[in-house]
């Protein structure tokens, strides 16, 4: 069961993060040339792999006890802040993402630029877009992996499964996947995310958990019905005559 729900949660959570780079990456094919895009995206991923080769294998020599509380921290910090941001948005206190929006607004900000100015400007722009992305992916890979080496398969498996199918859906469609339904994607990645930060946080300061991996799903149902519960007492909030 924990290794489906690593791979599940590492699926979802770099699906979110694949499909906001795709989309830049897609905007700037569009409105400049896909070169220059895809120039921009390997330059990141070659970045990108030359930091979790440098660094990724410094997580095994950290004791296994103060590992697991670093990175149920680090998972913790991750998922309150997607939660938080998916609260406001079912509150109706922050607007919802909207891919294609953002792809229209990159697109017109590209064609609105000279054409040399446009192609540096495109090239930086897919390059910042997938290093930031990748890296907040391979931050949860690895975070999630460094418990044992089976851990680690089962979370690149599922971050890898995400990305290629984001990536295959956007070579088919050219254009951005709008019907992913990102914003809920984010609430269920927060509420993970929170609940394996709690579980390992727990873990590393020596808690015996009831019920071992269960009390995942304890602690799922917790942030889940306390998520619940924010959204609809914001709701009622905003609402409230002034």
């Amino acid at each position: 069961m924990n290794g489906w729900t690593l791979a599940g949660t590492s699926f979802l959570a770099s699906g979110v993060e694949a499909v906001e780079a795709l989309t830049i990456v897609l905007a700037i094919g569009v409105a400049r040339s896909w070169p220059v895009a895809l120039r921009g995206a390997a330059y990141a991923l070659v970045v990108l792999a030359v930091i979790v080769a440098l660094f990724g294998p410094l997580l095994h020599l950290i004791p296994i006890d103060q590992l697991k509380l670093v990175v149920g921290i680090v998972l913790i910090l991750f998922g309150l802040a997607w939660l938080r941001k998916a609260i406001l948005r079912y509150a109706g206190r922050k607007a919802l993402r909207d891919e294609n929006a953002a792809f229209a607004r990159e697109v017109s900000a590209m064609r609105d630029v000279e054409d040399l100015q446009a192609d540096r400007i495109g090239m930086v722009t897919t390059f910042k877009s997938v290093l930031l992305e990748g890296l907040e992916v391979a931050i949860i890979v690895v975070t999630f992996g460094a418990g044992s080496a089976a851990a680690l398969q089962w979370s690149a498996a599922g971050a890898g499964a995400a990305v290629l199918l984001v990536v295959l859906a956007g070579a088919a469609l050219q254009r951005p996947a709008s019907r992913v339904p990102e914003n809920t994607m984010k609430f269920v990645v927060g509420v993970m995310l929170t609940s394996f930060g709690t579980f390992w946080t727990g873990e590393g300061l020596g808690i015996a958990w009831w019920g071992a991996d269960l009390s995942l799903l304890l602690l799922a149902a917790f942030y889940l019905a306390t998520a619940v519960l924010l959204v609809v007492a914001a709701r009622v909030r905003g609402e409230a005559p002034a």
